[in-house]
Formats: structure tokens, sequence, C-alpha cells
């Protein structure tokens, strides 16, 4: 009877210690994981690259691609192109024309403003004697002649073709706009005379046909002071073109004017 008492007690005692050392063994079969920042500080050096700054490369481009540029009115083109620190900006063609006068041929306003802005040079003259600045004034192209007023120097002792300044063909060729922006700049001569004696007001009389607009163009420079006294290489004055034409508006303005002018 005490035997199989002893039995009982030895029994659960021996399942109690199995049930812990198989716990034990399964706990100790489960691997240990490394922790996230250890992965990270071992790989490190190997896998993450200190980024190098980008190097500014700048784009080059061949002598005369300004030109096309101008020359197709490609305006990114050409604004990548004055951004190139070494081109030449008044590089010229075969009739010795800039890129800003080809622009200015074209009224490509927003191009010119761009050559202008970077530098290019509004004096400089093709083959035929015109510049940038000239041939503004004489052809029309009132807002670029505006913008080169502003923000460019003309060089007023540089002539066109036929010794004048930008005054003269402005007011010849009945573009009041450029004769009132050059007379309200102040730097052009009023007086100015060109080889062949004709100064602003002559050609506005002499050699157009009276209408309102030239009408007002002779309106414009005696105001501001041309002299109507001045004879051209033929002897002759605005005056006595008006009355050998029978513009007889213009001819009284001149008459009135007479009154304060020099004579000559």
């Amino acid at each position: 009877m005490k035997k199989s008492k002893l039995n009982l007690i030895v029994l659960p005692v021996a399942l109690l210690t199995s049930v812990l050392i198989l716990g034990s063994c399964k706990a100790s079969s489960t691997p240990i994981k490394p922790s996230k920042s250890s992965v990270q500080k071992r790989i490190e050096p190997d896998t993450i690259k200190k980024s190098e700054p980008e190097k500014d490369i700048q784009k080059t481009f061949n002598p005369g691609s300004l030109i096309q540029a101008v020359s197709e009115g490609d305006i990114e083109k050409t604004k990548e192109i004055l951004n190139s620190s070494d081109y030449q900006i008044d590089e010229i063609n075969e009739k010795s024309e800039t890129p800003l006068l080809i622009a200015v041929h074209n009224n490509q306003v927003a191009i010119a403003k761009l050559l202008i802005d970077a530098g290019a040079n509004v004096n400089q003259q093709d083959t035929i004697q015109d510049s940038p600045y000239l041939y503004a004034g004489a052809e029309g192209r009132t807002e670029i002649l505006s913008y080169i007023l502003t923000h460019a120097t003309p060089d007023q002792t540089v002539n066109n073709r036929y010794g004048g300044n930008a005054l003269i063909p402005a007011a010849e060729k009945g573009h009041l706009e450029n004769v009132k922006r050059l007379l309200a700049d102040k730097r052009v001569a009023i007086d100015y005379q060109n080889k062949f004696g004709y100064t602003a007001l002559i050609e506005a009389v002499g050699l157009r046909d009276g209408s309102q607009v030239y009408q007002d163009i002779v309106a414009e420079l005696l105001r501001n002071g041309a002299n109507p006294n001045i004879r051209d290489n033929s002897g002759r004055t605005a005056l006595d073109y008006a009355n050998q034409l029978g513009y007889s508006n213009i001819a009284n303005m001149i008459k009135a004017a007479n009154a304060w002018a020099i004579p000559i």
C-alpha cells in the first residue's frame, strides 16, 4: 500500500519535469533576430553612398547658331544661347547683319529685347550701313526703338548710307510715333542735314504728299524747335517746297513758325 502511494507521487513530478524540459528546448530553438538598427549600422558603409553635387555643365553652340535661332523666331533657343557666357552675341552673317539687326528687320520685339538686355550692340552697321537703332527709327519699329532709347546708348554720330540720323527717315516715311519718341528723347539733332542737305522737316515736306500724317509730323517738328529756314543743297527751304507743291496747310504752319525761327 505504501509503495503504490509513492508511485502516485513520483509520476506527477516526472511529468512536470518533462514538460519543463520540453518548454525550455522549444524556447531555445527560436532564432534571435538582430535589431533593425544593428542591420543598418552593418550595411550602411557598403550600401549608402554620399551624394556628390551635380556639376554645372554649360552647353556650347556653333558659330551662327544665334543668327539661325533669331531668323527662325525661336525665342527659347535664343534664350538658351544667350545663357552661354562665351557666345559672340554680335556675330554677323554674309550681309554683316547681327542677330539684333535681324530681329529689328522682322519686328521680333521679345527677341530684340532679350538681345538688348544681353548687351547686343545697337549701333553696329551692316554692309548698307543700317544699324538696329537707325533701322528701328526709319522703318517704324516703334516698340523696339523705344526700348533702345531707354535700355541702350544709341550713337548719334553713326549715320545711315544717306548721311542722315534716325529722325530724318522717320519723318520722311511718315512714322509719327517714332518722330515723337526721338524728339522726346532729346538726343537726336532735330536740324541735322544729310548728304543732300535735307533735314527731317525738309524731307517731310519736299519728298512726301502733304497728307494728314505729314502735316502732323511737320507740326511736331516745328513744336520742338525745327528751323524752317534751313536750305538744302539745292538752296530750297521747307517753305519753298510747300509752296511749290501746293501744300497750303503746311505752308501756313511754317509761316507761323518763322516768327521765332533762326534765319539761315
